[in-house]
């Protein structure tokens, strides 16, 4: 008798012993779906794949549907088929089938699935032969076909080729294509990746999962919010939540994943996933239906849009001290090999909407920690100061925390503190129970919280395993959203190859070493000292020395404590100009150099007397001022907005006027020049901070044209030799009148530039910045050794 007739007897017997009636939804969908685990005997089909399966199976008999199982791999079948059917025989069963029930049930399953080799493309065309062919034979119609791919990313594409030309579905059936993480290795690989996937498969056909999106607790948060909306609404915005924390802590190393690991690290093994998926459900807005896949996936887009930029100031990294030894010894490495790898993160992230202004939500992960454990936790800001009886639940944190299981607490819940609000109950699933044990949760006594958790816990893969056979997608990772979480983590991951993370001992011994602090819009550690395993490079020699360059002063160092000098060099002059005079005004030049200084000025000095200065721009582009090319809105979302700088101190130059850029008879210049007069006493600017092109070009100043056509005017209209060529800029004359004029060198690239400018003597046609040369005031060059030494 063949397999699906043995199905068809099963599913008679459990409908008799169950009196069951199948409802119109089932009776539509009705139909044999086989199920194909590529890498179906591998370590993740072994620990949750086939037990997520055998689940779907238990739960969907009687229900309308048939099925067959199909673990496939490289290996040959006599190879093959034993590793499949032990780990097929150690099934658990489900909690909600009786002891008989239950074996009459994995019998059958056992008797549905067989082992076949998948590497060729025609061992592919000959196992779906073979599955169209025992269809036709039992006369059953396919509802659709699902494929798990339980294999490196790297074998995507060729699969889903095969799958695609030798393994369709008849018409009217579905296709669903399983893919798991990692989807690439940064935003490149991501979009190759994404490409490469989308000439076999349609984007609806394809399952990117993230089984932290099956976890019972978040795939809750939505519904929590939702349900609770009457108490979140009125304090889910930066005038009551402190903080958001996201953390998924681990006990275990990385040995025997140390092929996979030390190419991915743990930013991309968690923080890029699993705790950025958590965070857009905590941020994001609720959908109005959230059964609405569509709904859910563009509000998490929208998300992703108001996320601030990630530099290197907006995390920190480490390693615990056994990881090296590992990796020399499972990568057959040599003893004075190190890998820069991190296995511990701590990443501070921003979102630019006046909801969330100012709200750090870090996320953190890190193997070789004191405990297991994962939750994210909202900690609101408390009205109430206690004067007495500090033990007063008033006096105590108001959180909420969505606890996804281990640590103290060992099952998965939902926590509000009792000094919050009562919440609704998630769902009918779900209970509150009170729980009178000696533990706490995140500084508070578990006592002192109102606790929902499920009523039966369900493992994540066994979940969203429902989820892709019901045809859900709102627990998935669609493209757009794939690309948009690796365009955001992509420019942190760059910033940090060259970084070496911090050592740690592992586990208690960690002690404080790894505690994090809030410095600004930074993140840093609290603990300051640090463990020199490595021997450094020749930067470790230099320190910030001082000289003479053409006949000016120069002050030279690394780049990072050059842009620190400069910064503290611009405050001490805007401190002393705004005691002087009460006000303090300074040029800015655009480009690419001064935004680190931007940055370092908007994160370190808060003491910068912003409400007494004028920001003037050095030079523009004639482009709209809100498009990323123009000077003034670089130096607005790099140090604008993060400070507080009246608006009517901030002056850009008049680029667009009538609905025009930069035409001669809307007289920008002149308007700009006029402006500058009527505010800057005898138009000299305090400050004026410039930069120099590769041609030798400062502000908008280029070889090879009339500087001195423009006389004694201030402000005039310049020819680029690139695109945009329109610009604007001070003339020599206004920048000469300066009291101080600082030049900002930086970069290898700029090296032959200063050796041709060191041999140059006094003024040169072909390098206007030999132009500079302030008439009472101060030069002051501030060159980084990467582009002094070369």
């Amino acid at each position: 008798m063949g397999k699906l007739i043995w199905g068809l007897l099963l599913f008679a017997t459990v409908c008799w012993q169950n009196c069951c009636a199948t409802d119109p939804e089932d009776t539509q969908s009705r139909g044999h779906v086989p199920v194909i685990v590529v890498g179906g005997t591998g370590d993740l089909a072994k620990k949750y794949l086939w037990q997520g399966f055998f689940q779907l199976y238990a739960n969907q008999v009687g229900k309308g549907h048939t099925f067959s199982f199909y673990g496939a791999g490289l290996s040959p079948g006599e190879k093959g088929t034993p590793l499949l059917f032990e780990i097929l025989k150690d099934l658990s069963c489900p909690l909600a089938l009786s002891a008989e029930r239950c074996a009459l049930v994995k019998e059958q399953f056992l008797r549905l699935a067989q082992y076949h080799q998948l590497k060729t493309t025609e061992q592919y065309q000959t196992l779906c032969q073979q599955m169209d062919k025992q269809l036709k034979q039992e006369g059953m119609v396919e509802a659709g076909r699902l494929f798990y791919l339980s294999v490196p990313a790297f074998a995507y594409a060729d699969i889903a080729e095969k799958i695609n030309t030798t393994c369709r579905p008849p018409a009217g059936a579905w296709l669903r294509v399983v893919l798991e993480k990692p989807f690439g290795h940064d935003y490149v690989s991501a979009h190759t990746l994404a490409i490469e996937l989308s000439k076999s498969l349609k984007d609806e056909e394809m399952y990117k999962i993230d089984h932290y999106l099956g976890k019972q607790v978040v795939s809750h948060i939505l519904k929590f919010r939702k349900e609770n909306k009457e108490h979140l609404e009125p304090i889910w915005s930066t005038h009551h939540i402190e903080r958001i924390e996201i953390v998924l802590k681990e006990t275990l190393d990385a040995k025997g994943r140390i092929q996979f690991y030390d190419q991915y690290g743990v930013i991309r093994d968690v923080l890029q996933n699993h705790l950025t998926e958590v965070m857009t459900l905590l941020t994001m807005s609720v959908p109005a239906d959230l059964d609405n896949s569509d709904e859910t996936l563009q509000n998490k887009l929208k998300l992703f849009s108001t996320l601030q930029r990630l530099n290197r100031n907006s995390a920190v990294i480490g390693q615990y001290q056994a990881y090296t030894a590992e990796v020399q010894e499972e990568l057959n490495k040599t003893k004075d090999y190190f890998s820069r790898t991190p296995t511990f993160a701590g990443v501070l992230i921003h979102i630019d909407t006046p909801q969330y202004e100012g709200i750090p939500i870090i996320l953190m992960s890190g193997k070789m920690l004191d405990e297991r454990v994962g939750y994210a936790r909202i900690l609101f800001k408390n009205d109430v100061f206690c004067v007495q009886d500090q033990s007063s639940v008033h006096c105590k944190p108001k959180q909420i925390v969505f606890y996804f299981g281990h640590g103290d607490l060992k099952y998965p819940a939902i926590l509000v503190s009792k000094n919050l609000f009562t919440p609704a109950l998630v769902e009918s699933g779900w209970n509150e129970i009170n729980e009178n044990k000696d533990i706490g949760v995140l500084g508070l006594p578990i006592k002192d919280y109102h606790i929902q958790t499920p009523v039966v816990q369900t493992e994540a893969y066994a979940e969203l395993i429902s989820h892709i056979f019901n045809g859900r997608k709102d627990c998935f990772v669609s493209t757009e959203n794939l690309l948009a979480s690796w365009s955001f983590w992509t420019p942190l991951l760059d910033s940090l190859v060259k970084e070496y993370p911090r050592p740690y001992p592992g586990g208690a011994a960690n002690g404080n070493l790894l505690n994090l602090k809030l410095r600004g819009q930074e993140l840093a550690f609290s603990n300051e000292a640090l463990v020199n395993v490595i021997k450094q490079g020749q930067e470790e020699n230099f320190q910030v020395m001082q000289g003479k360059f053409r006949g000016n002063d120069m002050i030279s160092a690394w780049a990072e404590e050059l842009v620190n000098r400069l910064a503290s060099d611009l405050e001490a002059a805007a401190e002393d100009a705004v005691r002087n005079g009460g006000v303090f005004h300074v040029a800015l030049s655009g480009g690419s150099s001064p935004l680190a200084l931007f940055q370092r000025l908007a994160l370190h000095h808060y003491a910068f007397p912003w409400r007494n200065t004028h920001v003037w721009l050095a030079d523009e582009r004639c482009v709209p001022p809100t498009e990323e090319g123009s000077n003034f809105r670089s130096l607005h979302d790099h140090l604008l907005q993060h400070v507080r700088l009246p608006y009517f101190n901030i002056h850009p130059m008049p680029v667009q006027l009538n609905q025009r850029l930069c035409v001669e008879e809307d007289a920008g210049p002149l308007l700009y020049e006029q402006e500058i007069s009527r505010l800057v006493n005898n138009s000299c600017f305090h400050y004026v901070l410039l930069g120099v092109g590769h041609d030798g070009h400062t502000a908008s100043l280029f070889p090879d044209t009339k500087l001195d056509a423009h006389g004694d005017r201030l402000v005039a209209l310049t020819e680029s030799p690139v695109k945009p060529h329109q610009r604007m800029s001070l003339t020599v004359k206004a920048i000469n009148s300066a009291q101080r004029v600082s030049v900002l060198v930086m970069g290898k690239g700029k090296h032959e530039l200063l050796t041709q400018l060191s041999r140059v003597k006094g003024i040169s046609q072909k390098y206007p910045i030999t132009r500079v040369q302030p008439t009472s005031g101060t030069l002051t060059w501030y060159l980084d050794y990467d582009a002094l030494l070369g």
